[in-house]
């Protein structure tokens, strides 16, 4: 088996990868989006927002939520 980002073969500690370096890049790629798994559904910006607003709102009340 070879390392999917750069070609050369793989090491038992990083399988599948070579090096750490090559874990990393392939890391990096799915973190930034160049790698992204299809969904079977469209986005609905409303939707997304909303689920942000209540985050968001979830977030800052446990912030300034009084400690018992």
């Amino acid at each position: 088996m070879s390392c999917p980002i750069c070609g050369g073969d793989t090491a038992q500690k990083y399988r599948p990868f070579c090096s750490k370096r090559c874990a990393d890049v392939d890391l990096a790629r799915w973190m930034n989006g160049s790698y992204a798994v299809p969904s079977g559904r469209e986005e609905d910006p409303e939707e997304i927002a909303e689920a942000m607003e209540e985050a968001l709102r979830e977030q800052f009340e446990a912030l300034t939520k009084k400690p018992h």
